[in-house]
């Protein structure tokens, strides 16, 4: 190692040294590594590097999976951090529904990692929320995932463009053939698209019914081309 590079493993362990402990929300322990600690970030279920680059499913060399060779969803390009597993699936839980808000931005940050920079889009659109779901949760965590992401990468963020207008169903509550109907229509777009370059963040994409709901909505004003990032992807069984 040479003395320069001793010289920057030092003032990184100095500054990690000075950053505040606090509780591993996974196993308690205090960390210094944000949300949880270094040992379980390892232990939670990272996406494989070779999966299928329209909808994230694992694939042997990264080619395009059966099921988006035969009906390819409206995006095109997929980007997701883990897959949604145990005990993954149990932060995501933490973060929707005990209002877990400071989850978001760890998760916006493992996200970011796996953001390709030589492609970056012109919009970011979060998941929206139908305004009766809005006020009963109180909060959006696919907004709060979107902005934390689009700050650092000085992207433009659109929290207004897509409305739910359809008070539908949790998808997580039907069945998965059902899913696509029940998102159906489910979206509009107010803001004129033409020729841009979208990316949709949702927190999991499991069948992907609900991103290409809003996938279509944004095509019918103009999107040339749409992607998905989510913190994590459904592995079906």
């Amino acid at each position: 190692m040479s003395i320069f590079q001793d010289a920057l493993l030092n003032i990184r362990t100095t500054i990690e040294q000075l950053l505040p402990a606090q509780p591993c929300v996974l196993c308690g322990r205090m960390s210094r590594d944000g949300q949880w600690c270094a040992a379980c970030d390892r232990t939670l279920p990272h996406l494989a590097e070779t999966h299928c680059p329209a909808c994230a499913l694992p694939t042997p060399a990264g080619e395009l999976c059966g099921h988006c060779l035969k009906r390819p969803p409206l995006f095109t390009h997929t980007t997701a951090a883990y897959a949604y597993a145990y005990p993954l699936d149990r932060l995501i839980q933490a973060m929707k529904y005990r209002e877990r808000l400071a989850l978001t931005q760890a998760f916006a940050d493992k996200l970011s990692q796996r953001i390709a920079r030589s492609c970056l889009p012109d919009y970011v659109i979060a998941m929206p929320l139908h305004p009766a779901k809005l006020r009963e949760r109180g909060f959006n965590q696919s907004l709060l995932i979107a902005a934390a992401i689009a700050r650092p990468l000085s992207l433009e963020l659109l929290p207004h463009a897509c409305r739910r207008v359809r008070d539908t169903p949790p998808q997580s509550a039907l069945p998965w053939k059902e899913r696509k109907k029940n998102v159906r229509d489910a979206f509009c777009c107010d803001m004129d698209l033409s020729g841009k370059h979208v990316a949709l963040v949702d927190d999991v994409l499991t069948t992907g019914a609900s991103l290409n709901a809003l996938a279509a909505a944004v095509q019918k004003r103009g999107a040339a081309e749409v992607s998905a990032w989510v913190v994590a992807r459904t592995i079906k069984k």
